[in-house]
C-alpha cells in the first residue's frame, strides 16, 4: 500500500511569523500535535510540535508564560528538520522511518510541495479496519 494511500491531504501550516499562542490554539483546534512551518511560497521551513511549546513553557519562570506565549515567534522554537515521504512510498517504509526517528508524523511531499501527512493514527487505523 502506498503513502498517498493513507495520508492525510488536508494539512495545516503555520507562518514563521507566527506566535506560540497561536500554535496552542492550531493544535488544539485540530486535534493534532503538530505542524509544518511553511513560508509564504509554501516551502516548509521546519515543523512546531506540542512537545516544542512544553519545552519552552518548562524553562520559563511563571510571570513570563503569557509573554513568552503571545511575543515568542514560532521560528525561534521549531525543529528545522521536517522529516518528508513521497505519496508513492510504501506504508511500510513510512512506518520505519517513524520507528527509527522516534516520530509520529512525515510530512508527504511530491516536486517539493506538501502534498499530506501521515501518522502512525493513520497506519494504526489501516491495520486495525483490515486495509492492511
Amino acid at each position: 500500500m502506498k503513502v498517498a494511500e493513507l495520508m492525510q491531504p488536508d494539512v495545516r501550516t503555520i507562518d514563521p511569523d507566527a506566535s506560540i499562542a497561536d500554535v496552542v490554539v492550531s493544535l488544539a483546534d485540530a486535534h493534532i500535535s503538530a505542524l509544518p512551518v511553511v513560508d509564504h511560497a509554501g516551502r516548509m521551513l521546519g515543523v512546531v510540535s506540542h512537545t516544542d511549546v512544553i519545552a519552552v513553557e518548562a524553562e520559563a519562570e511563571e510571570r513570563e508564560r503569557s509573554e513568552l506565549l503571545r511575543d515568542t515567534a514560532v521560528r525561534d522554537i521549531m525543529t528545522p528538520r521536517t522529516l518528508t515521504i513521497s505519496p508513492e512510498e510504501d506504508v511500510r517504509e513510512a512506518a520505519r522511518q517513524m520507528l527509527y526517528a522516534e516520530v509520529h508524523r512525515l510530512f508527504v511531499a511530491s516536486g517539493g510541495d506538501l502534498v499530506g501527512v501521515i501518522s502512525t493514527t493513520d497506519i494504526v487505523r489501516a491495520v486495525a479496519t483490515g486495509k492492511i
